[in-house]
């Protein structure tokens, strides 16, 4: 089974508006400072450990990696085709490797609610697309 053009467009968007709701809090550091007491909190009440403090190189990171993928979130809305798809599909997988990798180092459970929907999106846009 193949997706139309249009189908594609549209899971492009998707998977776009996706990331725009779930990363828009890393990409500055007092809101990173609240969606990392979150996450910490839910990681607990999935059975793991308080995640550890980060510092402001930490933070760093962290608000680089959310801004340019909320800016590529932008890019995907406002042209939603099958050639970025297939590169954020790549990403994805690229993604998926790092927290699978991460998960068997720590055993930290919060990692699969962040692991299958990015392993998801990227089989969903590397899916047959008719020319």
């Amino acid at each position: 089974m193949q997706l139309s053009q249009s189908a594609s467009r549209r899971l492009v968007r998707a998977s776009a508006l996706y990331d725009l709701f779930l990363t828009a809090g890393f990409a500055t550091p007092w809101t990173f400072a609240l969606v990392h007491g979150q996450l910490s909190g839910l990681n607990v009440a999935m059975g793991g450990a308080a995640l550890p403090a980060f510092t402001p190189f930490h933070m760093l990171f962290a608000c680089l990696m959310g801004s340019i993928v909320l800016v590529w979130s932008v890019l995907r809305i406002l042209e939603p085709t099958t050639r970025l798809g297939r590169f954020d599909g790549t990403g994805r997988f690229l993604f998926s490797l790092w927290m699978t990798w991460c998960l068997y180092v720590t055993g930290e459970p919060l990692l699969w609610l962040f692991i299958v929907p990015e392993f998801a999106w990227g089989v969903a846009q590397w899916w047959p697309v008719a020319d």
